[in-house]
């Protein structure tokens, strides 16, 4: 397999970078992973007489990542399965960085390269090595479902969030978090008696344990603290407020509950822009009264303002027009009133679809559609009437002869004495016989009414 970035042959093949560093979005057939970095100085050579640097970084489960020194002069690349020190034993994990790119993360990382945390990588992993740390990182799940049974059963206050086994399979690693401190002696003792295996428990805050299981965010991407994001950096609601973001807990909170890392993306722009602006708790005076500030647009320069004693309706104003108001003031000096201001104002016009290649307006499915079933169905009944009146005309004539052949008919004997009879009954003999035998046939209700 490879991915889009790495292009394709004549044939139509594509070449694959064989997890040799040239990859741009991870590794080949495993699809991307979480902080992924790109070699960008992989097919560059080193100057004459330098050696190659002998620390590596190693990746493991949910982005984790250390440094190793390779002291057995291993020919190790990116992309190789290895087998590093531990405590106690050893763990299994994939190369992620080499090179000269490697110094740069320990850098940025304040670690130096004679630090205690290098340990040093043992070799490459075998079949059975490998072997072993699949079976070991297939038991996580059903671990980490029984320790959750065990957290109820103690009835602690802490969330088991993540359970990662060691590569040799003797040692189980449980992140937790708590907003209180916990007392987990017991815990551990029960741990150890259920899953065999040496138990360390590490505390993890939100943001570090969303990171670690990642999601969806809100935007629709996913959560950058589990892509790309690798420093938490403090966020405040004054970030929302500089951003004029409604201060919802329910927009702008994350999936770990706290702010969203992504208030601070911009907040460097909307500062920028708000240094030309007036401070908010400015008053306005002009001849009609005080006019107090409402909201802004920060972008297109819009400021809204209204009277302290008619509230209710808002003046669009500039912002050049609220810096002539505030240089008045400083002179002691009321300015005109807002609506004056207001009529100067310019209101850009809104650009509606234009149907410029010929396709249909993307409003189209916005306004309801009323039924017509009514209207449609007597369209199509005078439709059928007007179409077998033109197929048959002759039974159109007959029916129209009808009415009057039966208007000329002589009524019978039977008829006339009806007539002649004003009181006579209307109802014909065969009904009056039908009336009778129904009521013969009548059954009583009760016998003793009956009798």
């Amino acid at each position: 397999m490879a991915c889009g970035s790495c292009g394709t042959t004549v044939n139509g093949v594509p070449r694959g970078c064989k997890s040799n560093g040239n990859c741009g979005t991870g590794t080949c057939g495993s699809g991307s992973e979480k902080l992924a970095v790109f070699d960008w100085l992989s097919n560059m050579t080193l100057p004459s007489g330098q050696e190659r640097f002998d620390i590596f970084e190693v990746r493991f489960k949910n982005g984790r990542k250390h440094f190793f020194k390779n002291t057995e002069n291993l020919t190790i690349s990116m992309g190789d399965v290895v087998a590093v020190e531990s405590s106690p034993g050893h763990d299994i994990g994939v190369v992620s960085l080499a090179g000269e790119l490697v110094k740069v993360q320990m850098k940025k990382r304040n670690i130096t390269i004679d630090s205690e945390e290098i340990n040093k990588i043992y070799r490459k992993a075998t079949q059975k090595d490998i072997d072993i740390w699949q079976t070991a990182r297939d038991k996580e799940e059903e671990t980490q479902r029984k320790g959750r049974e065990i957290l109820g059963r103690l009835g602690l206050q802490m969330k088991l969030s993540d359970v990662e086994y060691q590569g040799d399979g003797n040692k189980a690693t449980f992140y937790y978090t708590a907003e209180t401190r916990v007392d987990f002696r017991q815990l551990i003792r029960d741990f150890a008696s259920a899953f065999s295996v040496r138990v360390e428990m590490k505390q993890v805050g939100a943001r570090q344990e969303a990171a670690r299981l990642g999601g969806i965010g809100s935007c629709g991407r996913e959560l950058c603290c589990s892509t790309w994001l690798t420093d938490f950096r403090k966020v405040t609601t004054s970030a929302a407020r500089y951003q004029q973001l409604s201060l919802n807990p329910l927009k702008l909170a994350g999936q770990c509950g706290k702010l969203k890392c992504c208030l601070n993306f911009e907040l460097d722009s909307y500062l920028d822009a708000l240094k030309p602006f007036p401070k908010q708790e400015l008053v306005l005076k002009t001849e009609k009264g005080e006019a107090v500030f409402v909201k802004m647009d920060i972008f297109k320069n819009f400021l809204w303002y209204t009277y302290k004693e008619e509230s209710s309706k808002w003046f669009r104003l500039t912002l050049e027009h609220v810096l002539e108001i505030i240089e008045l003031n400083k002179n002691n000096e009321k300015s005109a009133s807002l609506e004056e201001y207001e009529s100067e104002v310019e209101i850009p016009v809104k650009v509606s679809f234009e149907d410029a290649v010929g396709e249909d307006s993307l409003t189209r499915f916005d306004a309801p559609i009323k039924s017509n079933r009514r209207k449609k169905s007597k369209k199509k009944f005078t439709e059928v009437a007007e179409k077998s009146t033109i197929e048959n005309p002759q039974k159109q004539v007959n029916q129209q002869r009808k009415p009057q052949q039966q208007a000329q008919k002589p009524t019978s004997v039977n008829n006339q004495e009806n007539v002649n009879q004003p009181n006579a009954p209307t109802q014909s003999t065969n009904k009056k016989r039908y009336n009778n035998r129904n009521r013969k046939n009548r059954k009583p209700k009760n016998d003793s009414n009956s009798q």
